[in-house]
């Protein structure tokens, strides 16, 4: 005799956060599937909910919260003993009311890449990784401005507080680029920044990047995870966006979004466009294409996980 089917459940799930950059978890209590151990706020969809309709409902209900602001994020599903889950994950970074939990056994505030509580609810564990994932990206371009004036850059930027720069000097003679890269590397990690290479996995080891980013076509022709603590792709379409999905890739790029001068003669996506391509996607998408750190509202809001540029990043950066 056949196992039933498990019921199908949509959850709507809030990353909650303070001006501090910590986000808010909750343990659940002792009568609940997975007694114990920790999960963002949220809840079931209803029958004729929106999952955002569905969000602020339920931190009203759990936590007495009134949401000022709940952006799209993340996507994902997972399979349970009892149901296959579908989590809608927003970001809440506005909201006010005096914080009451009703739900849970407890409540912690935690800081990206440092989570002191744990177990995580299974579904929710692989957000804590997107988390940590820095909101700008600045991508060199040593080739077109000069080894000097794009270190003096990235010293720049860095001390404002950068903390994902992406090496893409593939135009730059091979011991040039070895060399430069390896400045990069060093400044990065003596400012706890992560610094990927564009498309070289040999040199991203041999100078001890954090990464691998990998250009769009080279994404095509994977069929596996490179081996690297982070690994992201550039994209242009919805399916190399679910692509590197599967893959289980960090991060993707996606532009671009606004006229920029890389690009002149193709049209841009324009941030609707944009925000259609990211819908319900699992992983986190950066915003590239005639942006700089003032756009970063306006990415989010589109469902970004922030920015990524060539220019703007490297006159702002914070």
């Amino acid at each position: 005799m056949s196992a039933p089917a498990k019921k199908n459940v949509r959850v709507a799930a809030a990353v909650i956060t303070r001006p501090d950059g910590s986000f808010l978890l909750g343990q659940r209590c002792a009568e609940t599937f997975y007694p114990g151990y920790w999960e963002f706020p949220g809840g079931k969809v209803e029958a004729g909910e929106t999952p955002r309709q569905a969000l602020i409902r339920e931190l009203q209900e759990e936590l007495d919260l009134e949401t000022d602001e709940a952006w799209p994020w993340l996507t994902r599903e997972h399979d349970y003993e009892h149901a296959h889950v579908k989590l809608y994950f927003f970001e809440v970074p506005a909201w006010h009311g005096e914080l009451r939990d009703r739900v849970h056994s407890a409540l912690s505030w935690e800081m990206p890449g440092q989570v002191q509580v744990g177990p995580m609810l299974p579904a929710n564990g692989p957000i804590l990784k997107a988390l940590a994932l820095p909101r700008q990206m600045g991508i060199t371009q040593a080739h077109a401005v000069g080894v000097a004036p794009q270190l003096a850059q990235l010293d720049g930027a860095l001390a404002r507080g950068l903390k994902l720069v992406q090496i893409r000097e593939a135009a730059l003679p091979a011991d040039a680029r070895e060399s430069f890269a390896q400045q990069v590397v060093e400044r990065c990690h003596t400012h706890g920044a992560l610094a990927l290479v564009n498309g070289d996995a040999a040199l991203a080891r041999q100078i001890g990047a954090d990464g691998l980013h990998l250009p769009a076509a080279q994404l095509a022709t994977c069929s596996t995870r490179p081996d690297f603590e982070w690994v992201g792709a550039a994209c242009h379409t919805r399916a190399e966006l679910e692509h590197a999905a599967r893959l289980g890739l960090d991060y993707a790029l996606l532009g671009h979004v606004l006229p920029t001068p890389s690009h002149p003669d193709e049209p841009a996506l324009g941030w609707d466009e944009f925000s259609a391509r990211v819908a319900e996607l699992s992983i986190p998408v950066l915003a590239l294409g005639g942006l700089g750190p003032d756009a970063m509202a306006t990415a989010r809001a589109a469902g970004a996980h922030g920015i990524a540029a060539i220019r703007g990043i490297w006159t702002l950066a914070g």
